[in-house]
Parts: C-alpha cells; sequence; structure tokens
C-alpha cells in the first residue's frame, strides 16, 4: 500500500477537525466500557422490576440511599461538605442531596427525572359485573397508544389506605405463580368497522376495562355474584372493601421483568424507561459522588407524564423550598442560589427507528448506541412549551462531557410539526436556573415495551456523575 494511501488526505484531515464525528457511538468506546455498560444495566434492570410505580420507585432508591450513607434530612440540624441527605415526599418523590464543599453560595447542581410512566389507573369505583364476567374500570394515565393496551397481561400494582390510616402495598401478576389480568379486543372476524376507524375513535378511553373474574360466589342465583367472589378474594387477601378502593391509589401495568433484547443482548426491553432509564442513572450519580465542589441534588419526580402538576410534581414548590432551607443554612437567600444553579432534566428523547424514519429528520434525530443524547430544546410547533437551552450553558455541558469523554449525542423530538412533547425542563427554567434535557434514546416511547440501549444507559449515567463531580 502506497504512503499516500496510508496516510490521511487534507480534506480527510480537515473533515476530522471541522465535522461532527459520524462514527458509529459503540466504535468509539472500548470493550472494557461495553463490559461496563452491562454490570451498570444488571441492577438498572432489577429497579425497573422492582419500581414499575413512583411509590415502588421512591422505596427503592431511599432503601439504596441508605446503604450508602444517606440520612433523613433535618432542617434544624447542621450539615457539613459530603453529609448525604434525602427528603421522601409522599412516598412519590424522592430527592437526594450530597453537601458541596461551597455549599450553596455558587448554586447547586440538579439531575432531575421522573418515575412516573403511562399506565392503566383504576377509577375511585373500579370493580363491576356484567354478562358474567367481572372487570375494572380504568382511566388511562399519560399519552398511550390505547390499542396498545389490549390483550397484554396486566398487573395491578399500588396502595391501599384504610380509613384507620392503614396503608396496604398491593403487587399482583408479576410472579408466573400468580394470576394476570388484561383488556380484551374484538376479534377480527368482527371488527370490520372497528378496523375502517381512524386510531383515536377505534379504541375508546371506556373501553379499556380490565377483565379479573368469572367464576361467581356460590351457586346461590344472587345477582352480581361474579363481583361478590372478586370482593372476597380482596377482602381475604388484604382485609379491604369495595368503599377502601376510595382512598387508593391502584394502577395496571404491563406484567413481566425486563428482559435483554437482541442476539448481542445489546438491549433491554421493559415497561417504565420513560423515564426511569433516567432516573436510575440520576439516582446512582447522586450515591456515587463524593464531596463535590458545589451541593449537588438529585430529584426523582413524580407526575411529569400528565403536566406535572400537583404537590409531587414539579409544578410544586417541594424542591424550591428545599433549595431555600439548604441555601438559609448557608446565610443565602434562595433566589440568589438559583440564579447561580444549573441543572440537567434528565429525560429520554425518541430514538431514530428506520422503520419509521418519515417521523424523524436524520441530521437532528438520536441514535441507539450512541450515547446520552442533549435535547436543547422540546416542545411543539413554533418551539412552544420548551425553554430552549442558552447557548452558553450548552457550551460549558459540552466541556463537562467531553473532558470526561462522554459518548454523547443530540437530537430533536422528530419532525418540526410532526407532533411533539416536553419535559420538566421549563419549570426549572422557570425558577431562573439554566437547565437543558439530557437522557437515553428511547424507541418504542410510551409503549408497554420501550427498547434501550445498555450502552446509552450507562454513558448518561457517566454524564451525570460528571456534571455533579466537575470542578
Amino acid at each position: 500500500m502506497s504512503e499516500e494511501i496510508k496516510e490521511k488526505s487534507a480534506s480527510a484531515q480537515l473533515k476530522e477537525k471541522l465535522f461532527l464525528s459520524k462514527k458509529s457511538g459503540c466504535l468509539k468506546v472500548t470493550a472494557e466500557e461495553t463490559e461496563a455498560a452491562d454490570s451498570f444495566c444488571e441492577e438498572y434492570k432489577n429497579f425497573l422490576n422492582n419500581g414499575k410505580i413512583e411509590r415502588e420507585a421512591v422505596a427503592y432508591s431511599i432503601e439504596a440511599a441508605k446503604k450508602a450513607g444517606f440520612t433523613e434530612y433535618d432542617r434544624t440540624k447542621a450539615y457539613a461538605p459530603g453529609d448525604k441527605v434525602f427528603v421522601n415526599n409522599r412516598n412519590k418523590a424522592v430527592m437526594l442531596a450530597v453537601i458541596g464543599k461551597k455549599g450553596t453560595t455558587e448554586g447547586v447542581r440538579l439531575g432531575i427525572a421522573h418515575i412516573d410512566s403511562p399506565r392503566l389507573d383504576l377509577k375511585p369505583i373500579p370493580l363491576y359485573e356484567t354478562n358474567d364476567l367481572a372487570l375494572f374500570k380504568t382511566h388511562y394515565y399519560g399519552g398511550i397508544k390505547k390499542y396498545q393496551w389490549t390483550t397484554v397481561p396486566l398487573a395491578l400494582h399500588g396502595t391501599v389506605v384504610k380509613k384507620d390510616g392503614t396503608a396496604i402495598n398491593v403487587a399482583v401478576g408479576e410472579d408466573e405463580s400468580e394470576p394476570c389480568f388484561c383488556v380484551t379486543d374484538l376479534l377480527p372476524h368482527l371488527a370490520d368497522e372497528q378496523m375502517h376507524q381512524v386510531m383515536s375513535k377505534a379504541f375508546n378511553g371506556e373501553h379499556l376495562n380490565v377483565l379479573v373474574g368469572s367464576r361467581p360466589f356460590n351457586t346461590d342465583e344472587e345477582s352480581e355474584s361474579v363481583k361478590l367472589n372478586i370482593m372476597n378474594i380482596l377482602f381475604e387477601k388484604y382485609g379491604i372493601t369495595e368503599s377502601d378502593f376510595l382512598s387508593a391509589d391502584l394502577t395496571m401495568v404491563p406484567a413481566g421483568k425486563a428482559r435483554d433484547v437482541g442476539f448481542d443482548r445489546s438491549m433491554i426491553g421493559a415497561y417504565g424507561h420513560d423515564d426511569k432509564v433516567c432516573a436510575f442513572p440520576a439516582l446512582m450519580a447522586a450515591i456515587d459522588a463524593e464531596l463535590p465542589e458545589k451541593t449537588i441534588i438529585t430529584v426523582l419526580t413524580d407526575r411529569e407524564e400528565i403536566g406535572s402538576d400537583g404537590n409531587t410534581g414539579m409544578k410544586s414548590s417541594y424542591m424550591a423550598d428545599f433549595i431555600a432551607d439548604l441555601a438559609a443554612a448557608d446565610g443565602m437567600q434562595a433566589r440568589h442560589v438559583l440564579a447561580k444553579t444549573t441543572c440537567l432534566s434528565a429525560d429520554v428523547n425518541a430514538a431514530f427507528d428506520p422503520t419509521y424514519a418519515s417521523a424523524f429528520e436524520a441530521n437532528n434525530s438520536s441514535y441507539i448506541n450512541n450515547g446520552a443524547v442533549i435535547t436543547k430544546y422540546t416542545g411543539s410547533g413554533g418551539k412552544y412549551s420548551t425553554s430552549d437551552a442558552a447557548a452558553e450553558f450548552m457550551a460549558k455541558v459540552r466541556r463537562v462531557l467531553d473532558d470526561a469523554d462522554v459518548l454523547w449525542q443530540t437530537g430533536e423530538l422528530g419532525k418540526v410539526d410532526g407532533g411533539g412533547g416536553g419535559t420538566i425542563a421549563k419549570f426549572v427554567a422557570n425558577l431562573n436556573a439554566d437547565v437543558v434535557d439530557l437522557g437515553v434514546p428511547v424507541l418504542s416511547m410510551h409503549a408497554p415495551m420501550e427498547i434501550v440501549s445498555k450502552l446509552d444507559v450507562y454513558e448518561t449515567y457517566r454524564a451525570l456523575y460528571a456534571f455533579y463531580m466537575q470542578k
């Protein structure tokens, strides 16, 4: 081979200097890093399996935090650099903080992910009988394609609180020895009218009824005997009556464990990647952080899928109040701390799907196995309902990730005018903090089974850790 061929041409060298790299992310990482990603994701799968709903994710996170030396925050106590504390917000959101060398005097560093996912919530009076079948009425939560939730195995998760305050945790349908549940669908032989309707009309929210039983309590001719049998089973197992549904948070989620996907086992298929695939890296980055320069706070929040309203969502003041308490301990005012605060809103983006390529703009999409994706803005149409990160903050984040040799990319949420969506970034920006979205690209987002790359999960953890520990 000639020396001219061996050496890069002048054009090739200039391209390398001036152009974004087109090299696949998998080709940029070492075998050791791939192995580390696979190992990291084994515990992530455990998090998915044991944290399908926000209450479970909070319990898992607090247990992991306590094992790592975190203690419950007490605003009357004085904390020193390196101390680790957590705040439990109503068992549905949690904050983990590591006190930095500079405390809050130069702002704090936030990593915020949400732990709620689309699902089928039970209505306050859910159980009914019709035509000798017992069913639960549901009200879907978040953005779903309703047809995807029919004929898939479902599990019941949640908490029932009796009038005396006794809380009863419920989880039925995950173990193969347990029964599961499902929403039925019409057979194709009789579905001609249904299949000629548009999706939004063919599948109605009031039709997402979950089949839960078919046997009567006994042979009496009493009406609603199938319902009675189901209610009796619930009473014998949990001690609850029908009125206890009125004070319950119960939901149906896809049953089954997270699974490796592909012959190469490079991906994970599971329910709830959005946004637990960012929550787990944020959790682990906080646990692994030791004596950061600035105080760091990981927030695992609730209700993002339905607009972040409520006292456990990011429109609530609970995070700002916590920062205000930390600021007061440093002799600072909260508004001055927030003005210097920076945040990675750890949320997912849509990975480019070649089967549906027309929905994406290839140059500005995120891709599986290309690392954590930074999303400068989300929103819809003319950038409505987005904060749009400033160029100065984007430059800082780029520098932090590159200095830590993190594999990362950028992406938009599909084509302009193709739809759109939002994250909690805008609510953090409204507090006068700098914020940008960073997370994992996801295939089949919001479906009962979503797909992510193990490498991307690990690189998101590395990105959050680098952000927390920057000098």
